[in-house]
């Protein structure tokens, strides 16, 4: 009896306790719930780390394995070389499907194709093809591409390969284009005809002046002259600028002669009939690189070696980041592409002059000459007290380049100097400055008519006219330099 009645009261007990809300009881359950939940948990980061490890043995960017959704994989990331560091083609390349992967920068011609499919812009495609071949663009199968960058009206070529009778071009966007087979292209020269409007290629790498102005040449003669033109030169910092390089008939290798204001150096219709070196260099038999570098809106910043104020104004010199532009971008595209003999000079007038000599004074090493026609040597002292260029040359002293200045014009009639035995800055015509300059330079021990020479035209006015009726003397001068026997 006593068993039963011990029975019965367990029997209530695990009832009472299988009905009881205490939260403690339910804690026990959750808490059992929470072992299952950590160990979902668990099994969750244990599919991650088996992701992980998955995803460790895919090839990535950059291993040299090409693997989608990779477009390239040339085992590097340094962008540049075709395949950009996110393993994407870069724009202007072509990628092979190889591991590693292989990318071949565009030609012209495939740059060309691209615009006239739509693929890239106009902007883009004709920077490209200027940095490369220039225009027109000649095709893998001997074809050429004229192209023609102007969004209005309809367009044809003529040229010696047409007999001069206009051929209608293909309009696409904001230019125009035609596709030809030329035999023998050198030499033969075409322009683009709207209407009665004939003009030049402005984007033709190569082109001559006529009788009836600017001429393009589909390639140009190997046996007479020829200038060649490139777009987009930037450097340092300054604006945009064209590069005109004469080129004489033959095969070279030729001085250089680096010439700023370039746009007044070869056109005709430029300011005052510009200095028409082509011309100057035909009369005399001369034969050298001329590379004319155009100026820009900043020419009075460009041009001067230090500060100085006119009329209230200060100019902020930038005459030694125009310096590194000739020094660092523009000489090694020269000495690149054209054969050269070692011999180098750099020239100008007026301002042109100014930092020409300090060009050559920053890099006495480099130029061989230096010469200036009406320089504007008193900059520095006009409003300012900064030093006149030929300072700088007395406290660098006897160095082994030759140097040609000039002017026109004529002593002022109370002197060159003032009251207090200064040089004053002008004189018409720089006169002043030039004949101080000069005699400073015998002074440190130059010889004259052997590396310091003088010339004075008396009372020429300071224009472009005067410059191209002497400019034969210093180009002579350059060109009579011994060539040096190493680079």
């Amino acid at each position: 009896m006593t068993r039963l009645v011990l029975i019965l009261h367990l029997v209530t007990i695990l009832a009472l306790a299988a009905c009881d809300d205490d939260p403690k009881s339910n804690n026990n359950v959750n808490n059992v719930n929470n072992v299952n939940n950590v160990n979902n948990v668990n099994n969750v980061n244990n599919v991650n780390n088996v992701n992980n490890v998955n995803n460790t043995n895919n090839a990535s960017c950059g291993d040299g394995q090409l693997t989608a959704p990779e477009a390239c994989d040339d085992g590097g990331a340094v962008p540049g070389d075709g395949c950009a560091a996110d393993c994407t083609v870069e724009p202007g390349w072509d990628c092979d499907d190889a591991s590693p992967t292989v990318c071949a920068p565009w030609d012209a011609e495939r740059w060309a194709r691209a615009r006239i499919a739509g693929e890239v812009t106009t902007a883009e495609a004709f920077s490209a093809i200027d940095r490369l071949t220039g225009f027109p663009v000649e095709t893998a199968s001997g074809t050429f591409i004229f192209m023609h960058w102007f969004d209005q009206g309809e367009w044809s070529v003529a040229g010696d390969f047409t007999e001069w009778n206009p051929v209608g071009m293909a309009r696409v966007d904001d230019f125009v284009w035609l596709e030809t087979a030329i035999a023998a292209p050198a030499g033969q020269k075409y322009k683009y005809v709207r209407a009665d409007e004939w003009v030049p290629d402005p984007w033709a790498r190569s082109y001559e002046y006529d009788e009836y102005g600017e001429v393009s040449y589909v390639r140009p003669p190997t046996d007479s002259w020829r200038i060649d033109r490139y777009h987009g030169l930037v450097g340092e910092g300054l604006d945009e600028r064209l590069l005109r390089v004469y080129v004489p008939g033959g095969a070279g290798p030729w001085p250089v002669l680096y010439l700023h204001d370039g746009q007044n150096l070869f056109d005709p219709d430029s300011m005052m009939g510009g200095w028409r070196l082509q011309e100057v260099m035909a009369a005399n038999g001369y034969a050298a690189l001329l590379v004319g570098i155009d100026n820009s809106d900043d020419r009075m910043t460009e041009y001067t070696h230090v500060d100085d104020e006119i009329d209230g104004t200060t100019f902020v010199a930038q005459g030694d980041a125009y310096a590194r532009l000739v020094e660092l971008t523009v000489r090694p595209l020269i000495e690149a592409r054209y054969p050269h003999n070692g011999l180098r000079g750099v020239m100008g007038s007026s301002l042109g002059g100014l930092i020409s000599l300090y060009i050559a004074h920053l890099y006495p090493d480099v130029y061989h000459f230096a010469g200036s026609l009406s320089g504007t040597l008193g900059w520095g002292k006009f409003g300012l007290d900064n030093p006149l260029v030929r300072e700088l040359y007395e406290v660098a002293g006897l160095r082994d380049f030759a140097v040609y200045v000039d002017s026109g014009g004529a002593a002022p009639r109370g002197g060159c100097e003032d009251a207090n035995g200064f040089v004053i800055a002008e004189g018409s015509d720089n006169y002043c400055q030039t004949v101080a300059f000069y005699d400073a330079l015998v002074g440190l021990g130059y010889t004259p008519d052997t590396d310091v020479f003088y010339h004075w035209d008396q009372d020429a006015p300071h224009n472009e006219i005067a410059w191209n009726a002497r400019v034969d003397i210093p180009i002579g001068i350059f060109l009579s330099l011994p060539v040096p026997s190493g680079p």
